[in-house]
């Protein structure tokens, strides 16, 4: 029987693929009876491609894979000598790219795309899959800034693709406990949440590196790397990590693991857009009484404070602070003085205050959970670090590659839990702490030609119209501007 090309038909491979999984419920043949238990038929696997291969975008391609269920087609990375070789050695039938653009125009079979890239490439690099109709896994933060979080949400719903941001914890099933705690109103109306970490855990708050074109590594496509960031000489110490504590092309401590901390108190708290924003930053001094200038560069240390109107979910107003750089809030008389708030040493945690009690937890990326409950009058509950038997990351890039092949809209796609809909609201909220802090460090001189520090106040946010309306020269920190060629 002749084999129809469904492109030949005007049809998507992206129809094709749905339609295929409908008609084979037909069959009266299982498929796993002619191929084996687990085996799915090429015409039903999904055409895989990787923007960043290394790192973790080695683990973000391997787990969509699915041990094999899927097809990965294309490897693209900038730098095939570092961690990016392991995934060539796990695909090795894959092409390979140094340009995400020209691997898009030129391999069309390609249905959906991992972003695992530094920062400021993640919104570029979505945007220009997302306008080919591919759907896309981002990883966290979703967006380098708030514009465009806004622009992608968005588009996503305009292109009909499948979305989801890399914050696997949001698969975590021990969330189930919270949740419970929260729809059983344990801890009763929550008017406050804390939350810290001991990131960065790379060099942060001192000058930029010096540039060293001579040491550049022979493999790496240092203008493809730089992106939508302005052109520089190639400069040590930013590739393959470094990069995170500079605000070209990183969103520092709260953009590295902001998302695995604020998602399940937006989530349970059903927040959406801050009212405001405020923040201080830790000063360095390399010098007597001046304090060390580094606008280009994340602070070692922050507190951030921003504020909420009451919700469906929670209706008290809310204050959320944010404390980096080691630092974290006092420990509360309800909980026990030998008990970790969040995490183990109260490296990194959340606490959210009710006036019945307190639920605390660590961070929520792939690390153990750590649930407790303290109530005032006295009841404590405990959930296990970690359930154990569950597949890589709670089968947060699984779960995305079934949503793509149900389709958009699909009972699959609905169940995700950060697709577009949700991570960019949440992914906002923690770029709006990046906004004050690079709002706090403006200066000029006044009359006396003395340095000025004119944005160190409350930030009053406008989420709808996203604008600063108190402070305009703060506006420029909701965007960015882009090389050619990667605009947003």
């Amino acid at each position: 029987m002749k084999k129809t090309d469904p492109s030949s038909t005007g049809q998507s491979r992206r129809e094709f693929i749905k339609n295929a999984a409908i008609a084979s419920s037909f069959f009266i043949v299982p498929r796993h009876v002619l191929g084996g238990v687990g085996f799915t038929a090429p015409s039903d696997q999904l055409n895989l491609a990787a923007i960043g291969a290394g790192g973790k975008g080695r683990s973000d391609i391997l787990n969509a894979s699915v041990n094999g269920r899927e097809r990965v087609v294309a490897l693209c990375d900038v730098d095939f000598s570092g961690t990016a070789k392991d995934s060539v050695k796990s695909f090795p039938n894959a092409k390979l790219y140094a340009d995400y653009r020209k691997m898009l125009e030129e391999q069309k079979d390609i249905d959906a795309v991992t972003i695992s890239t530094p920062d400021h490439v993640h919104g570029p690099a979505a945007k220009f899959c997302m306008e080919r109709g591919k759907h896309v896994y981002v990883q966290k933060p979703m967006t380098h800034n708030i514009r465009e979080a806004r622009m992608l949400t968005q588009m996503a719903r305009d292109q009909k693709v499948v979305t989801q941001m890399g914050n696997q914890g949001a698969s975590n099933p021990l969330m189930d406990m919270i949740r419970g705690w929260m729809n059983e109103d344990k801890i009763g109306k929550v008017s406050k949440v804390q939350i810290w970490t001991n990131r960065p855990v790379w060099p942060q708050g001192g000058p930029f590196p010096k540039a060293d074109s001579g040491s550049k590594p022979s493999e790496l496509e240092w203008d493809l790397w730089l992106g939508p960031a302005p052109e520089i000489p190639f400069t040590p110490n930013l590739h393959p990590f470094n990069w995170r504590g500079w605000w070209d092309y990183g969103t520092g401590a709260l953009g590295d693991v902001g998302c695995h901390l604020m998602d399940i108190p937006f989530r349970m708290l059903g927040l959406n857009y801050p009212t405001d924003a405020e923040c201080s930053v830790g000063s360095v001094y390399s010098q007597m009484w001046t304090a060390d200038y580094n606008p280009e560069g994340c602070p070692a240390s922050s507190f951030i404070t921003l504020h909420y109107g009451p919700t469906a979910k929670n209706p008290v107003p809310l204050e959320m602070t944010w404390m980096d750089g080691g630092i974290r809030p006092s420990h509360p008389d309800i909980i026990p003085p030998d008990h970790d708030l969040g995490g183990a040493n109260s490296a990194n945690g959340v606490m959210m205050i009710g006036e019945k009690g307190i639920i605390t937890h660590n961070i929520n990326d792939s690390s153990p959970l750590m649930p407790k409950l303290y109530l005032y009058d006295g009841t404590q509950e405990f959930g296990p670090d970690r359930i154990e038997g569950t597949e890589p990351e709670y089968g947060h890039q699984r779960k995305w590659v079934d949503a793509c092949k149900a389709g958009f809209g699909s009972e699959e796609h609905k169940a995700l839990t950060s697709s577009f809909d949700y991570a960019g609201p949440m992914t906002e909220t923690v770029l709006m702490g990046n906004l004050a802090i690079r709002s706090y460090m403006l200066r000029r001189k006044n009359a006396q030609g003395r340095d000025e520090f004119f944005g160190r106040r409350k930030l009053l946010w406008d989420g709808e119209n996203m604008r600063i309306t108190n402070l305009e020269e703060a506006n420029q920190f909701v965007g960015r501007t882009y090389r050619k060629g990667f605009e947003v």
